[in-house]
């Protein structure tokens, strides 16, 4: 993809590699292949995904953070206005909470195994 430079709108862009998706894995299909893949069927690996969730969410909002073996660990960050004394810093303060994900070695390793290619020589 051809960019141009922000702090030089004279400067000649310049072609960056970027990512293109090639679709979405959904909840049913992921489910699906977790079936194919173990003695679940498919329904209990949907159930299976869906409490994962349910308890993701619990704990997240429960102020935990959650390591999902190599996976790696979702947490929560906050964005914040700054107080000039301690008791001024509370929750109005908030303007937004994120959540994070950090993975672990074993999904580090495995991306950086990734291969890139051009979008070109992608099958539709």
């Amino acid at each position: 993809m051809q960019r141009r430079n922000p702090s030089d709108a004279s400067a000649t862009p310049k072609w960056y590699p970027t990512l293109r998706s090639t679709g979405m894995l959904k909840e049913k299909e992921v489910a699906r292949q977790i079936a194919d893949e173990t003695t679940l069927n498919p329904k209990e690996a949907e159930m299976a995904l869906s409490q994962l969730h349910k308890i993701m969410l619990r704990a997240l909002h429960n102020g935990q953070s959650i390591q999902l073996g190599d996976w790696g660990s979702f947490y929560l960050t906050l964005n914040a206005e700054g107080s000039e004394t301690e008791a001024d810093a509370n929750a109005t303060k908030v303007k937004k909470v994120n959540i994070r994900f950090s993975p672990g070695k074993e999904l580090k390793e495995a991306i950086a195994k990734v291969e890139f290619r051009q979008a070109s020589t992608l099958s539709k």
